[in-house]
């Protein structure tokens, strides 16, 4: 390739990169031993404020009891003396809007004092709300651009922590963020008032199955998919500064084929990388356990150990944007966009999902399910949420980015079912066929052949990755989340629906034993008819088979294969009174999360479709013609030397069609790009996805033909192999 072109250039710098680890990790640390020592939790708390105000706030994590006012100014001025002791300067009310990420604004500490002075202050009314401007959030129609004021307020249930960075650091305090009239505009808010639904449902089950009742929270496990990219290749891919994805690009002679990647040697920049996102995270408090080589070449994951639903939301956020900063010391870019290359396996974000208190673990089976009376009602209450709201499901990880990879055959299908494993299926189905369950399969060992290495334990049951919601051991794993996405609104709706299927189980045994009946009896008869009714979900084949399609369909199942089908059942009348019954979302909340959705959908793509016309307008189609000029004066040389230019001339008509072609399809997109569709939100996105994506599509066809005849040196961006194999 010719030197001082744009690809060598990138190759070289890329290659060429010293990147060590920065001076923080140079230094190995034993990470147990620094594991919270940036996190104000209970621990910390304890040591500095007095035992009532301390035993006020352990209610409120524990109970949900209401906070006074003098105990928050106790807990302020501790804070404020452990942040500043930890070198902060300043604090944030951090949370997290309809965007999908999250939001801070920092106040200082030090206030002046009137004589030249300053002091540093920080009050109960400071930590307990802030005032951040609303109007520029999207609110989906709770306010208008004039209505400014919004709120954030205090959760004490997730800890504060302190934010390092090069310039000092800040004090992060976890907060709700509500409108002036007092609506949610934010993720957190329903996801607290979910987790309220799901205590209050379940305790008053356990009250019904004669167990003790305590709290219940849900909790949950995220595990997050991501790429890393040299920032070399990155900034120079318009597409990837503004699309998060490439828009054009040609599969490259390997990918993932030979399944190398998977599980295989981290490469030592990604491991050292690995190595000071764990260092971040553990000083917050956020126990990072598990890390390896994803399928795709240049895609990984990173997984916590299981916490509280909410606590586990903040720390999922707080790790998407560590992984991102921390990526660029290393001369990386975090990705996470859902599939940011065509035709290799994307990112998704697995959300492990239970429920239990202080009692153990409500999903926990225990080695014979069929005598776990109190585990069979839960799990069957799950398996009957799932059923019952199959949309609201897809609807929670229903966004533009994930239609790349759902449904594909590198994530589960759009078609909500749930694997519940050869042990669970075969107790359930006794219960569906006889009405009550006798035994329960056992696991045994599994002998590998060699005396060398003894027997090991067996499940009593395979797992199935095609399963959007499958059952793995003592939880769900909602498998069909994207990678970029939060996890707070799945979670919400995981926690609402789960709290109406109790309830509605707690209310059919109400009704047994109301007639007189035993408590035992009458469990056994409603699990049963509870199981009958959620049946038809429960699948443990091939998820993407078109087998298993056509049986949905006999089954009855909903298939809402994209986030324009999904989307408007969001406000169907069944939801709008589910979540107003819970207090989770009022009909507005609802409304204005369906007019956000919609109008990220056709946002994300309209920012696409512009992007795409202008690289192929002034990279692609430049380098195509300059290409196509020297072919034809290649033809001229080949003609004065009495040569016969045959490849040549058939190579530059390949050429020439493709230019003409893109040029084609290039005014359609034009010509579509400059058209919004309608008036209406819905009417733009339909224009979208009817319109744009189509007209993209024609480009591209055009373009990444293009790549594979254009010489290296004159291709004016990274390309795939670049991209995912020079790190």
């Amino acid at each position: 390739m010719t030197r001082g072109s744009p690809r060598v250039d990138v190759l070289d710098a890329a290659r060429n990169a010293d990147f060590t680890a920065p001076a923080a990790r140079k230094e190995r640390v034993r990470l147990e031993e620094v594991f919270g020592m940036n996190l104000f939790g209970l621990a910390e708390m304890k040591r500095r404020v007095s035992k009532p105000h301390f035993d006020a706030v352990l209610a409120t994590v524990r109970e949900g009891t209401a906070l006074d006012p003098t105990v928050a100014d106790s807990v302020a001025v501790a804070m404020k003396d452990w942040a500043v002791e930890k070198g902060a300067t300043h604090y944030t009310h951090w949370f997290q809007p309809l965007t999908g990420r999250t939001a801070e604004k920092h106040d200082s500490f030090v206030k002046p004092t009137g004589d030249g002075k300053a002091i540093s202050q920080f009050t109960g009314e400071s930590l307990m709300q802030g005032e951040p401007d609303a109007s520029s959030f999207p609110s989906g129609g709770l306010r208008e651009t004039s209505e400014a004021r919004g709120y954030t307020a205090w959760d004490p249930t997730s800890p504060a922590f302190i934010k390092e960075g090069p310039g000092g650091a800040y004090l992060v305090i976890p907060t709700a963020f509500v409108s002036w009239t007092g609506e949610a505009l934010d993720q957190k808010t329903p996801l607290l008032r979910s987790i309220s639904a799901l205590d209050k449902s379940t305790r008053r089950a356990l009250g019904l199955l004669g167990s003790p009742v305590a709290p219940v929270r849900a909790t949950i496990g995220p595990e997050q998919e991501f790429f890393l990219v040299d920032e070399e290749f990155f900034f120079r891919r318009p597409d990837l500064i503004t699309a998060g994805r490439t828009l054009f690009g040609t599969k490259p002679p390997k990918g993932q084929e030979l399944d190398d990647h998977y599980f295989g040697r981290i490469p030592e920049q990604v491991l050292e990388f690995m190595n000071e996102v764990e260092l971040e995270l553990y000083k917050v408090g956020v126990p990072v356990t598990t890390r390896h080589n994803e399928v795709a070449p240049g895609q990984f994951e990173m997984a916590p150990i299981y916490t509280d639903a909410n606590q586990g939301a903040d720390q999922q956020h707080l790790m998407m944007m560590t992984l991102e900063s921390v990526a660029r010391r290393y001369g990386l870019v975090c990705m996470l966009h859902e599939k940011p290359f065509d035709g290799i396996n994307g990112s998704g974000k697995h959300l492990n999902w239970s429920f239990g208190n202080e009692n153990g673990n409500l999903l926990e089976p225990g080695d014979t399910p069929h005598d776990n009376a109190q585990f069979l009602f839960f799990c069957a209450a799950v398996l009957k949420a799932v059923h019952q709201h199959q949309d609201l499901l897809r609807i929670s990880v229903a966004h533009y980015g994930n239609n790349h990879r759902l449904g594909a055959n590198e994530a589960p299908p759009a078609i909500i079912s749930s694997f519940i494993g050869d042990q669970l299926f075969d107790v359930f189905e006794q219960l569906v066929r006889a009405g009550e369950a006798t035994e329960s399969m056992e696991g045994g060992a599994l002998k590998l052949g060699t005396e060398v290495i003894p027997a090991i334990p067996r499940h009593a049951g395979d797992r199935n990755r095609t399963s959007p919601f499958a059952f793995t051991g003592n939880k769900f794993e909602f498998r069909a989340l994207g990678s970029s996405q939060s996890v707070s609104f799945p979670a919400t709706i995981l926690n609402t629906i789960v709290a109406e299927a109790i309830d509605e189980m707690s209310d059919l045994l109400e009704a047994e034993t109301g007639k007189g009946i035993e408590v035992e009896v009458a469990l056994e008869s409603v699990i049963a008819a509870v199981a009958k009714e959620f049946w038809p979900i429960v699948f443990n084949g091939d998820g993407y088979s078109q087998e298993w399609r056509d049986e949905a369909e006999r089954r009855g199942l909903l298939n809402l294969p994209t986030t324009m089908d999904a989307l408007p059942h969001l406000v169907d009348e069944k939801n709008r009174e589910l979540f107003e019954r819970y207090g989770v979302l009022t009909p507005r909340e609802l409304e204005s999360r369906y007019h956000i959705l919609l109008e990220q959908y056709f946002m994300t793509v309209n920012i696409e479709g512009e992007t795409a016309e202008t690289m192929a307008q002034t990279q692609i189609l430049p380098a195509a013609v300059r290409y196509l000029t020297d072919l034809l004066r290649a033809v001229d040389a080949a003609d004065d030397a009495d040569l016969e230019p045959k490849g040549i001339l058939r190579t530059a008509r390949k050429v020439n069609d493709l230019v003409n072609e893109l040029t084609e399809k290039l005014d359609e997109l034009a010509e579509r790009n400059q058209q919004l569709g309608g008036e209406t939100v819905m009417a733009k996105a339909e224009h979208m996805r009817d319109s744009i994506i189509p007209a993209m599509q024609a480009v591209r066809d055009a373009v990444d033909p293009l790549e594979r005849l254009i010489p290296d040196d004159q291709w004016p961006i990274p390309i795939y192999r670049d991209m995912l194999f020079v790190k």
